[in-house]
């Protein structure tokens, strides 16, 4: 069923990334070092992860809202199955950012998935421009 998968990955992905975030504040706070991760903060590897972390709550929510718009108008909306695979390949993005902070990956990944989540919002934006009637009461 197009949508659920959306729905249930973003909000597991969206703990992922919440649990990221205390990791964030961890090395902010708590580490050893921390002096050199604030003073980093707009630069390298602070400034990606960041990044990765607001992204990755941003793509997971966009995955909920998808997945539920993609459920709730299914009889009414058209190439549902390839918004919904496209809004989850779009949660590359946020991962291929870790993958480049942690393991030093080309961008390719966070490349992907900025174009597949840009591309499902723009096609779900058009395939509700292009519905005949949003009041799923009025067959």
């Amino acid at each position: 069923m197009s949508g659920k998968n959306n729905i249930a990955i973003g909000f597991l992905t969206m703990g992922l990334f919440m649990a990221y975030g205390f990791l964030l504040i961890y090395l902010r706070d708590f580490a050893q070092g921390k002096e050199a991760w604030v003073n980093s903060y707009s630069i390298g590897k602070h400034f990606e992860s960041r990044l990765a972390h607001v992204h990755g709550n941003l793509f997971a929510f966009l995955n909920i809202l998808i997945g539920y718009l993609l459920l709730h108008f299914s009889d009414k909306l058209k190439n549902i199955k390839t918004i919904s695979w496209l809004a989850l390949t779009g949660l590359l993005m946020p991962i291929g950012i870790l993958t480049e902070v942690y393991f030093g990956l080309p961008p390719i990944f966070v490349l992907i998935g900025a174009i597949a989540m840009t591309t499902s919002v723009i096609w779900l934006g058009i395939a509700f421009l292009k519905m005949k009637q949003l009041n799923p009461e009025n067959k």
